[in-house]
């Protein structure tokens, strides 16, 4: 092996750049490998789409604010920072559904919309006798025999019916991906359910079978962690833990060269040149693309049509937010009418976020069909918000301050996702060697996700500049 140090360059410094970054310095600090590698971002700060805002006490997220507990990696990396006293697991309480304007209970055993407990979804309201009886008609219809992808609402509407999915399964699952159910790829975003159906035929017996049962002083465990000051914890132990040095912000990627012995140059926006032998993209695709265009025809879906998605943050004395009910938010179905998606009652849920005596609601706006509050100021847009939260709550009077954050290029997994990434995946590696795609474009938009990304593309860059480490 030759003495030289292997460059590699990581362009991006969301989550899935940042995990790269902390678990390459981690491999070659212990194996004593010959690397050097640097990290570009575009922006003046590090994260991508965490971002805490923490003011007045309290710990406003404006992007994602937790993660599921089962997809491990992401608590490893807290642990892996030295982070595991501040992770902090959801309080537990009924969650709502917006229906005919008025909030009502999911039932009881619902998981994921699909019933798992008789007696809650038959005297729910949420679902008439008709649809009551469809949905039944799981726990006898044979699997499907096709193994190719589908979508999303076309797989629950064979199982379950149209009501269900209307009522129930769409208004949940577009809390994780906030793109039209009936677009969203079945493989990409949710393979547990075909390989549940593979395995149990009803989608209703498996669902029973796999439900959690763990409990915490006789009320269910919540399934979901964030830590103690804000997700944004994350990046900043990551940033804290790596030699100054290898940041380089403001600093965007204006073209990819590829040398005619080996490795690559990178031209940044600002003239520089880079010379590196592995490049790892962390950006989103539509960033990506131009970059690989020269070399190799990686382009996106067609269908998959990028949107807005927004989130609005308000504040208000507990006392001025009657909540009527006991819980922790609820959802809303994109037939209600309502323009928001979803409300967290997120001083109920995450009772660190919030100083005593006050309450933290946390909206969401942005259907993949109703682009219109695109045009909207900040201050509409919470004027929208507070319209429909009357409906559901009495608030005496308005925000204490609040904060709007929009999210662009929210672009779900349409059917076909996971062939086109692969496609790409063999594109790339056959045209560009030494260059990988990663992140939230390619295989998961979860923070789990995008860590376990970072994880593989370290084992991956180690592999191409030094085989056999």
């Amino acid at each position: 092996m030759s003495d030289k140090a292997y460059h590699i360059t990581i362009v991006g410094g969301g989550i899935t750049g940042l995990t790269a970054a902390f678990y390459l310095q981690k491999e070659m600090e212990a194996k004593g490998l010959p690397i050097r590698f640097e990290l570009l971002e575009e922006k003046d700060r590090l994260g991508g789409k965490i971002k805490t805002w923490r003011h007045e006490g309290f710990v406003i997220e404006q992007g994602p604010d937790s993660f599921l507990e089962r997809k491990t990696s992401a608590a490893q990396l807290a642990k892996d920072l030295g982070l595991e006293q501040e992770l902090v697991r959801n309080s537990t309480g009924q969650a709502y559904i917006w229906h005919h304007d008025r909030l009502m209970p999911i039932p009881e055993g619902a998981v994921m919309g699909v019933p798992t407990k008789l007696m809650p979804f038959v005297t729910s309201e949420l679902i008439s006798w008709p649809g009551k009886i469809r949905a039944a008609a799981d726990l006898f219809l044979p699997a499907s025999k096709e193994n190719g992808d589908i979508s999303v609402g076309d797989f629950f509407r064979r199982r379950l019916g149209d009501e269900v999915i209307e009522n129930l399964i769409q208004p949940l699952l577009s809390g994780v991906y906030s793109g039209d159910i009936d677009n969203l790829s079945l493989l990409a975003s949710f393979p547990q359910f075909a390989q549940m159906e593979k395995q149990h035929r009803s989608l209703i017996l498996a669902m029973k079978h796999s439900r959690p049962q763990s409990k915490v002083q006789g009320k269910p465990k919540g399934i979901f962690l964030t830590l103690k000051n804000g997700l944004e914890t994350l990046v900043e132990g990551v940033e804290s833990q790596l030699p100054a040095n290898v940041f380089r912000k403001n600093t965007g990627v204006q073209e990819l060269i590829k040398r005619e012995s080996d490795g690559y140059t990178l031209v940044t926006k600002d003239g520089k040149r880079i010379e590196t032998d592995a490049v790892l993209f962390t950006v989103p695709h539509a960033v990506a693309e131009p970059l690989l265009r020269p070399y190799t025809s990686v382009p996106s879906l067609p269908e998959a049509k990028p949107h807005m998605v927004a989130t609005i943050s308000m504040t208000f004395p507990e006392a001025a937010v009657d909540l009527r009910l006991e819980g922790t938010g609820y959802i809303v179905p994109r037939n209600s009418g309502a323009k928001i998606t979803a409300c967290t009652w997120a001083h109920r849920k995450w009772p660190h976020t919030t100083p005593a005596g006050k309450a933290l609601l946390r909206c969401f706006v942005g259907k993949a069909k109703e682009q219109s509050f695109m045009q909207l100021t900040d201050e509409e847009i919470v004027e929208v918000a507070m319209r429909d939260l009357h409906k559901t709550m009495t608030l005496r009077q308005e925000p204490d301050f609040y904060r709007v954050t929009r999210l662009q290029n929210a672009i779900p997994y349409v059917v076909g996702h996971q062939a086109w990434a692969q496609d790409v995946s063999e594109k790339v590696g056959a045209s560009l060697p030494g260059v990988i795609l990663a992140g939230a474009s390619y295989g998961g938009v979860g923070v789990p996700d995008c860590i376990d990304q970072g994880k593989k593309a370290v084992s991956q860059l180690i592999e191409m500049v030094l085989p056999g480490k």
